[in-house]
Formats: C-alpha cells, structure tokens, sequence
C-alpha cells in the first residue's frame, strides 16, 4: 500500500463546502477547507481519482516543500537548496504558475522568474546543463503560492485545468465555468431525482453537467491526459483500474431540457451534447422564454441569465421581469436557482429568495438564488408544513475557511541565519533603520536627496538630459506604432468572434458536429467506459495499435 501524503484541490470562492463532501465521498483523509481551496491526505490513488472524478475541482497539487521567506534573495537560495534532482532531470521541460498574497512579493511574475532561476542554477551547478522552460505539455508544471511570508511549492497533478472536460466543441459569448457549473447544481440539492430546466441553456454548460451528475459519470472520462501521466512514477495499470471503474454510475429516470432564444447558441448546444455522447439524457430546443407556456413536471430550473455585463439584451429589464413571470405562473411547484449579479436587475423577478449564497463568477460578485415555487395558495403552503426559508442550506459549511497549520520542510542549518528568535523570518521594517542607505562612502537614497530628484552638487556644472527626455520624436513615433499594430490585432479577433457566434458557423457545427477530442474519444460512454483508455502508450485494451491523438 503506498504511503499518504497531503494534497490540495483548488476550486472557486463558495464552492469549497461541496468540493469537501466530494473529497469526502472519494475516501479523502483529513479533509480540511480554505479559501478557495480544500486539503487533504491520500495516496497516488487518491490522487488520481481526485484528478479523475471531482466535479468543483480546477487542480490537484502535491505540496512538496514549505519553507518562509521575506524577501528575493531568500527565495531564491532555499529553492535553490532543495534537492531538485529527486523530482525531475535536466533534460525535462518545465513550467511555473505563482500566486502571491504577500507584502514582500507583489509581482507573481517576479517570483516566477526567481523560482525558475534557482532551478535552472540548480542543475547548472551540478550537471553543468540546465531544464528549459515550456509553457504547453510540460513534464512538469510547479505551483507556488506565497501568503505573507509562507512558500509552498507543489507539483501540479493536473496539467490542464480541470474544467476543460473535453467535450465542449464551441461556446457561445460569456459561458459559464463548467466547474462552477457543476458547483451550482450540486449547491441545488439536485442530483438526478426529478427533470432539470434551463430556459437560457446558452452552450449547454449546465445541462451537461447535470447530465453528467445525475448519471454519475466521473467528467475525467473526456479528458486525454493529466499531469501525473508524465511524472516518473506513474502507474498506468492503477490509472486503468480507475478509467474503466463504471460501478458507481447509475440509470438516469428523467429528462433534462434546454432552450435559448438564439438560433447559434442552440446549435451549438446541441454539438457539445452530441460530442459529450449524452443525447438520449439531454433535450435542446430553440425558444424565447418570454413564449414558454408549459413545463414538464415538477423539477428544477437551473439558470443562468445575462447580467448587462457582457452580454447585453435590448430589454434586460424586461427580460428579468419575464423570468418572474414564468416562474410563477408556468413552472409552478418548481425549486428555481438562479445565479444573478446586479441586485437592481434581480429585483424586478419580484419574488423573495429562500436562500442567497455568495459566489463569484469570474471576477464579479455573484448570488446563487433559490426561489421555491408553490403550487396553490400561499396560505395552502403554509398549512401543508411548507415554507419559503432554507435556514439549513449549506449548515455543514460552517468551518469554511479552516486552515491547516503551515509548517516548514526545508530543514538544515543554514535556516536559523534568516530568521528570529522567535522562528519567523525578519521583516524588512525590523532591520537596523541606521544600517540601510547610511553606507560608508555610499550613494545617497532617493529620500535622501533634494526635492527635484537630484543629488546637491558643489559645482554648478548643467545637468545632463535624463533619459526620459532622449529621443522623444523618436519614441512617440514608436509608441504610434504599437497603438495602431494593436489596433489592428483587436479588429482582427473582433471578426474572428463574430465569425464564431454567426449563423454561418452555427450551420457549419451542426453539418460537420467535429468534437475536438480525438477518435477514440469519439465512441459515445457506454456506462462510463470507452473502448480505448491507454492513449499515451499507443494501444487499446485489445492490444491493437490506438489512433489516440489523430485529430
């Protein structure tokens, strides 16, 4: 059995209490939740299914040293220390990804940059060759998160972020994450139990991810590769064992139906269903919600509508005024979830929400809205024992925002130099104010030079142009250059994008329906389970040579 070592899975601020139950139906031990983040302890098992079969996850990562730093210099000698060699060769590729929350580092390209020089000296120093830096399909891709003056790089297990599926052929203007997606109908309560609605459905996001919740199949099925399938220690015949592991899906009883108002967006729709291969779940039609009569029976609607952000209907007002329309008087017995932005659009639905839960949608402040809506009479609701509060949504989340202790793993003498009494290392502002700028036969510091940025001089000899003011003709004409080179570029990708959301590309998706998987991937789940899973060694579980990759 192998051994168990802690993990973290990074999702979507709001999300972190439905990915701790995944975690937790997986076997996950030590589960424990942060922001935007959920750690845990597990094995290379765990690893994999984690990769293979969360739902609100974005990436794995494998913590592999903690240490702290306050500044530069710092940082770069104790990734230097590490020994590097255990972990990759100098003759594999590389790639970096920092996130920085910290005073003493705020440009997470700076701190790329010094990571990767300490890594490339590394290896220079001891094999006198150096790894090179590759941004696509690295060997092996590093993940550096700095929180004040806690360092922890980790091995990305993922590669690709985990909600790029796979099966998505287009997308309409503004999708929705399918992470987050899936997050919101988890966050429902919605899990296969009655019909799914999504009257604005857009690309279908959301129907397929239900689709795929309700029948319980692992969204990893789709994907080509991970991460972990290029480490050195990888073990196909474990990653097989979990590939083709269709015990835990399930028939699914209901429909789930989709409609949008625009004709390329229900085409497109309909590819990304068909090339997902759940057609027989999935129904997508062409309808203007302000023309819906009927519903199916009773079910949940999932929706969700344009904010006036980047997506700007001509009545936005009126559209959101419909919504409230339809759900009271055509989806009557329905739990609707809505996820709004602007609370002036959201209050002219004109119902009062059970539930408001915070999200964010990218990087704007969103609500998931639920809106229970009772067939009858309010009075008859509130007889029968029903009501319009959901005081226990989400109760379980109460700890979010627990935080597993950080604790270092650089060891070796060399750190007690860099750090205090009290094992911390010394801020900046606890240094000897007199030992800085006040060098022997030093240059003057900027404050302590005159108000006009120049040193006082004895002699009264004229200043010399400063760079800045060298060559302006020259650099304006530069400068005239660039704007009108970008300029170009825009109008370029603004055709580009109204090639792609035109009728003419919607007819060329529904005549071609070309996925962008490869051919194995064509074949449609059977039960979870597709006839050819080794694609990285070029043979299928018959032992035939695969066309894995063939575009």
């Amino acid at each position: 059995m192998s051994e168990n070592f802690e993990m973290v899975a990074k999702t979507f601020q709001g999300l972190e209490g439905v990915l701790s139950d995944e975690l937790k139906e997986l076997g996950a031990q030590d589960v424990q939740q942060g922001k935007r983040m959920v750690s845990f302890t597990g094995d290379k098992e765990m690893m994999y299914r984690a990769n293979f079969c969360l739902h609100t996850a974005l990436r794995v990562l494998k913590p592999i040293y903690k240490f702290r730093s306050a500044d530069a210099d710092d940082l770069y000698e104790k990734v230097k220390r590490f020994d590097w060699s255990t972990i990759m060769q100098a003759t594999d590729t590389f790639a970096i990804d920092s996130t920085v929350y910290s005073e003493s580092f705020r440009h997470s390209r700076f701190v790329t940059y010094r990571v990767k020089d300490a890594i490339a000296d590394y290896f220079m120093e001891a094999e006198g060759r150096r790894p090179s830096i590759r941004l696509n399909a690295p060997d092996l891709r590093l993940d550096v998160h700095i929180s004040g003056d806690e360092v922890t790089l980790s091995l990305d297990s993922s590669g690709e972020p985990l909600y790029k599926r796979g099966w998505r052929v287009a997308q309409t203007d503004a999708p929705i994450n399918e992470v987050l997606a899936a997050g919101i109908i988890k966050l429902s309560g919605w899990h296969g139990q009655c019909n799914l609605v999504d009257p604005m459905c857009g690309s279908g996001t959301f129907l397929i991810e239900a689709a795929l919740i309700a029948a319980n199949i692992n969204p990893g099925v789709y994907r080509n590769d991970f991460a972990f399938q290029r480490w050195s220690d990888y073990d196909p015949e474990l990653y097989s064992k979990i590939y083709n592991d269709d015990s835990g899906e399930r028939e699914f009883g209901y429909k789930i139906y989709g409609s949008d108002i625009a004709v390329q967006a229900v085409a497109i729709a309909e590819a990304n269903v068909k090339s997902a291969g759940l057609g027989k779940m999935i129904e997508v039609r062409q309808q203007d919600l302000r023309e819906l009569e009927e519903a199916p029976e009773k079910g949940y609607v999932i929706t969700n509508p344009p904010y006036g952000e980047r997506l700007r209907p001509d009545d936005i007002a009126g559209l959101y005024e419909s919504i409230g329309q339809k759900l009271k008087k055509v989806f009557r017995g329905y739990q609707a979830w809505l996820i709004t932005y602007d609370k002036e659009l959201t209050s002219l639905i004109g119902l009062h929400p059970s539930v408001t839960y915070p999200l964010l949608n990218g990087d704007l402040e969103c609500e998931l809205r639920e809106y229970v809506i009772f067939d009858g009479s309010y009075k008859d609701m509130k007889r029968a024992g029903g009501t319009l509060r959901n005081e226990g949504f989400r109760a379980s989340d109460k700890d979010r925002g627990a935080r597993r202790p950080f604790k270092e793993t650089c060891g070796g003498d060399g750190d007690a130099e860099s750090h205090d009494d009290g094992g911390k290392p010394r801020r900046r502002f606890d240094r000897d104010k007199k030992g800085r700028g006040e060098r022997d036969g030093g240059k003057p510091r900027r404050f302590d030079r005159d108000k006009k940025g120049r040193v006082d001089r004895d002699d009264e000899q004229p200043r010399k142009p400063r760079r800045f003011d060298r060559n302006r003709d020259e650099r304006d004409r530069r400068r005239e250059q660039r704007r009108e080179e970008r300029h170009e570029r825009h109008e370029s990708l603004l055709d580009r994008d109204a090639f792609f959301h035109s009728d003419k590309f919607a007819r060329q998706v529904l005549q071609h329906r070309e996925p962008t998987l490869g051919k194995d991937a064509e074949v449609p789940i059977v039960r979870g389970r597709r006839k050819s899973w080794k694609r990285n060694d070029g043979s299928n579980e018959n032992g035939n040579p695969s066309t894995a990759g063939d575009q």
